[in-house]
């Protein structure tokens, strides 16, 4: 991780408890680069966890952190946000957390357009509680829960999101690191409700149980898997089975709902005032 984001960081909380390998710290350093690249201050910035492997990210980077509890972070963050609209709001999920048992506060998260900016680490497991599937665990992978692999078809949580309502949708690997530095900077820069998917490997809790042991088999099936956006539009459908896009997916303006909010509280009291 460059230098400059060294300040970002409890130097007294380090060295991390990732297990090696993992994809998170790799997620944290992008994350960094772009606050810093955007000029946040600390105390502007707040960053809000649930449960599971990303959420510990909220014990080695020195903003305003809080750990929630597991699946709410959003709720969690929605409050803080109404509360303090002129704070910059960023969650960190996973995909169980996120897009499992946190799914209901996503979607509606979402529909309301509300300015937080969301990262999902997609490990396609539920790491830290015990190596069950999650939403995104992909057809006929292994899992605590899914000893003889995986039947359930996996959500596409970039078009979920977009459906619901998200203004700004965007899907990045590992791997692909200044791509993702760059689309987490786009999404922090967006106004209404951004969402980067963070496609990451689990060599602990996925990798061993499905036939990818090193971190590096890992990465390197995110570089022969992922294709952009913009190369997708020039090659036919038989290039692209198998393969999953990263870049920005979706992006749109329409209204962000904590300006929307305070006109409401802005009418009742003129209302209010004149009767």
């Amino acid at each position: 991780m460059a230098s400059a984001t060294f300040k970002y960081l409890r130097q007294n909380k380090l060295p991390h408890i990732w297990c090696p390998g993992c994809g998170d710290g790799i997620i944290v350093g992008a994350l960094l680069r772009a606050i810093d690249k955007l000029g946040f201050s600390k105390d502007e910035t707040v960053v809000i966890t649930g449960i599971g492997c990303s959420a510990r990210s909220n014990a080695i980077i020195d903003f305003n952190t809080f750990q929630t509890t597991h699946g709410r972070a959003l709720g969690f963050a929605t409050g803080l946000k109404l509360a303090r609209p002129e704070l910059k709001v960023i969650v960190i999920t996973g995909d169980g957390d996120g897009a499992g048992i946190g799914g209901n506060h996503l979607i509606h998260t979402a529909r309301r357009n509300i300015d937080i900016t969301t990262i999902l680490v997609n490990n396609s497991i539920y790491g830290m509680t015990g190596g069950q599937y999650s939403p995104l665990t992909p057809p006929g992978s292994f899992a605590t829960t899914a000893p003889y692999g995986m039947v359930e078809p996996a959500f596409d949580v970039c078009k979920l999101v977009a459906g619901a309502g998200a203004s700004f949708v965007a899907r990045g690997t590992v791997y692909h690191v200044r791509q993702l530095e760059e689309l987490i900077g786009q999404a922090l820069a967006h106004k209404g409700f951004s969402f980067v998917e963070v496609v990451a490997q689990c060599p602990t809790g996925y990798g061993r149980r499905n036939k990818m042991r090193s971190p590096a088999e890992m990465m390197k099936w995110q570089r022969d898997h992922a294709v952009t956006v913009e190369a997708a539009k020039k090659l036919p459908p038989e290039k692209l089975k198998g393969k999953f896009l990263t870049g920005v997916l979706h992006r749109e303006d329409r209204p962000e709902y904590t300006e929307m909010y305070r006109q409401v509280i802005a009418r009742a009291s003129q209302e209010g005032g004149e009767e």
